[in-house]
């Protein structure tokens, strides 16, 4: 599929804008791998391959295991991941598919609230928020993936 335009080239102040926002969510606080799981749960589910290619690679540059990465899509039925990374991957879910539930289930939030702190529970919604924005840019101009490389991590 070809690209429909360059958006960064088209709009630059723009997607500094959204890069700012994208800058304060790796820097809020949260678990870089817990963040990436949430990025690429949205991207599986808004269909944007530039970031499944992207969230993929960065979470096997963490080290995250292929297992792990593979099940995402099924992480309810999956025993791999931790009660932070379901309640985490439930409010993501809840929050990409709101135009189709037009709520955010009492159920979900509750157990979004028993995982994170009053804090850590908005600075994950602006991390899902974050996602999405990037994934709708980059699914409307057709994103072309595979080029994208983490950078190399230092230290251990």
């Amino acid at each position: 599929m070809k690209p429909r335009l360059d958006h960064r080239k088209a709009a630059p102040e723009a997607m500094r804008a959204m890069a700012a926002l994208h800058a304060y969510v790796s820097h809020c606080g949260l678990e870089h791998r817990l963040l990436e799981l949430v990025k690429l749960r949205a991207s599986q589910i808004n269909g944007c391959a530039w970031c499944i290619d992207m969230h993929t690679k960065e979470l096997r540059a963490d080290g995250e295991g292929e297992q792990r990465i593979y099940l995402l899509s099924a992480w309810r039925e999956s025993p791999f991941y931790s009660e932070r990374e379901r309640a985490a991957l439930g409010w993501t879910e809840a929050l990409t598919r709101l135009s189709e539930t037009a709520e955010v289930a009492d159920d979900v939030y509750a157990a979004a609230r028993a995982a994170f702190s009053e804090e850590e529970l908005v600075k994950l919604t602006v991390a899902v928020v974050a996602i999405n924005g990037a994934n709708r840019i980059n699914v409307a101009f057709r994103a072309t993936p595979g080029a994208y490389q983490p950078a190399p991590r230092t230290g251990g």
